[in-house]
């Protein structure tokens, strides 16, 4: 079994398509988990029409705590964490294929995949820093096993998840990158550069690549050289 498992706050916009595409997901055994952070809107009233499997998080409302409540009472053997606007074309063929790396090299705990924009909302710059984007992941994993990833996919063995302790709940940004960094310390992660998981790009489109990036390469060596996020909230943009 798989755990898809969905950190929302206030998606009612978006989170009807994300559940949705996983009603014909029928070549293996999956459990669908949202884990929301107190939403205002009706995420939650849409979430209940397709899993029982919803969590409300009192507490911290960072993403990092809401996806490692989600992970406590998941029963997959696999935890696959997706952001709310993600989107897997045909995801029979997709998870057999990610399954299969698994079963191909025993050494693999964590694997991500290639990230682009839902073609309907592609910009050239989408294509562009994306593709960059994507190269970095795939040689900090595939070749130099530095573990780097964003968050919008991320497919991880339970077992190692909860033994290193899942996300780092401190962080407000850049927890993606930070766990697969700890993850490739104990084996190995990977890129995988065949398959492919879409986003609205919604953050670029709304606050512009240049600003996103800079905030994201802050976080980020902040995080790296001083083990905490440069920001203590990360803005919403829905």
């Amino acid at each position: 079994m798989i755990s898809i498992i969905i950190p929302t706050l206030n998606e009612e916009k978006v989170i009807e398509k994300t559940l949705s595409q996983f009603k014909d997901l029928n070549t293996l055994n999956f459990e669908l988990i949202v884990s929301d952070g107190e939403s205002k809107d009706k995420t939650v009233e849409i979430a209940k029409k397709y899993t029982k499997n919803i969590l409300i998080t009192k507490e911290k409302h960072t993403i990092a705590f809401a996806r490692n409540q989600g992970a406590k009472i998941a029963k997959g053997e696999y935890l696959v964490f997706l952001d709310a606007d993600v989107f897997i074309k045909n995801p029979n063929d997709f998870f057999q294929q990610a399954l299969l790396e698994f079963e191909k090299d025993k050494k693999l705990i964590a694997l991500t995949v290639k990230l682009k924009v839902l073609p309907e909302f592609e910009t050239f710059w989408d294509k562009f820093f994306h593709f960059i984007i994507n190269f970095i992941h795939w040689f900090s994993c595939n070749i130099l096993n530095f573990g780097n990833a964003s968050g919008e996919f991320q497919m991880i063995k339970k077992d190692v998840f909860l033994k290193i302790g899942g996300y780092n709940e401190n962080l407000a940004v850049a927890e993606d990158a930070e766990l697969f960094l700890r993850l490739s310390k104990i084996e190995k992660v990977k890129t995988i550069w065949k398959l492919t998981a879409y986003h609205t790009g919604r953050r670029f489109h709304q606050e512009g690549w240049l600003k996103v990036l800079y905030h994201w390469l802050l976080n980020f060596f902040s995080v790296l050289f001083f083990k905490k996020s440069a920001y203590k909230k990360w803005k919403e943009v829905r």
